[in-house]
């Protein structure tokens, strides 16, 4: 698999330089604040971010999205934009970002946000990708385009549990072998995630396929609520997966000193909770984040069950 990342980084350089929103954001990102909390074992970042005020605060009912052109096909897209072609996806540099790297990556197809069918795609981009991480934001669980397949990706190192993840597993994870993956199953007090690593790439998507299938779906939704963070370093791939319960946060609807405009997505689960209002940044507390979290995740008691379910 050949690698893009010195491609897709010069198209970076790139785009600073010819697009005006690219450049004045991610120039943004030098004065971006940030609060640091310390849990169990393991760090949870907030950033005050407002050019994210685009993603959090995004309408993404259905009567919405018929509404607006999509702002991921081609066709719509700015005329500064340009991308890195890559199979049936397209690497574009996001004019929003949160990290100091990061792009988006939809299909050239515009068919709906669901990640069934193209797991695959995202271990070929994560092994083309190298120093990345690719996430998966499922259609009520963060996307801003849930009528648009895509990607996004930033680079390693940037959300804690790129770095924590190794001491987490150790202090937290429950850990088996399965057809030549590596389970690990992680509670860590506000997060229930599972952690699968191999290899194989048809045996990860096998592992990924059977905690798909056991995820509930409701009748109004195309597939399980999920975010999903991928790597691949050293030959093999990690996969991250939280199964999720809700979209946003009762916080997210509350009035008055209540209100949080937080809408946890891959990003917040890796480690960085993304706050587009200053007030929001400032007021928030750890219990606020344990609350937040422990409503959008899979409630623990479901999380047992389903892990269950795996080890038969």
């Amino acid at each position: 698999m050949n690698s893009i990342s010195t491609e897709i980084k010069q198209l970076l350089t790139d785009q600073k330089n010819e697009w005006e929103l690219a450049g004045k954001n991610f120039s943004g990102l030098e004065n971006v604040q940030v609060r640091e909390f310390q849990f169990d074992g393991f760090t949870v970042k907030v950033q005050f971010n407002p050019g994210r005020i685009v993603s959090s605060a995004a309408k993404v009912d259905k009567k919405s999205i018929e509404a607006r052109p999509c702002f991921l096909c081609e066709s719509n897209r700015p005329a500064e934009q340009r991308g890195v072609t890559f199979g049936d996806y397209e690497v574009l540099v996001n004019p929003f970002p949160i990290f100091p790297e990061h792009y988006t990556i939809p299909a050239f197809a515009h068919t709906p946000q669901q990640i069934k069918g193209n797991f695959e795609s995202m271990l070929d981009l994560a092994q083309a990708m190298e120093g990345f991480t690719l996430f998966y934001n499922g259609p009520k669980c963060g996307a801003s385009a849930p009528d648009h397949f895509h990607f996004q990706a930033g680079n390693t190192g940037f959300m804690p549990l790129d770095t924590e993840l190794e001491t987490m597993t150790e202090k937290y994870a429950e850990q088996w072998f399965k057809d030549d993956v590596n389970y690990y199953v992680i509670k860590d007090g506000i997060r229930n995630f599972f952690v699968l690593e191999s290899a194989d790439s048809k045996a990860l998507g096998n592992a990924f396929d059977g905690i798909y299938s056991m995820l509930d779906v409701s009748s109004d939704d195309d597939e399980p609520m999920l975010n999903i963070l991928t790597r691949y370093k050293d030959g093999g791939w990690r996969i991250l997966v939280f199964p999720r319960a809700l979209h946003r946060p009762s916080q997210y609807f509350a009035e008055g000193e209540e209100n949080i405009l937080i809408s946890p997505a891959s990003v917040d689960m890796g480690g960085v909770l993304i706050t587009p209002r200053e007030k929001d940044f400032l007021k928030i507390s750890k219990t606020d984040i344990e609350s937040i979290m422990r409503q959008v995740l899979l409630p623990e008691d479901q999380f047992d069950k389903l892990t269950r379910k795996l080890k038969q």
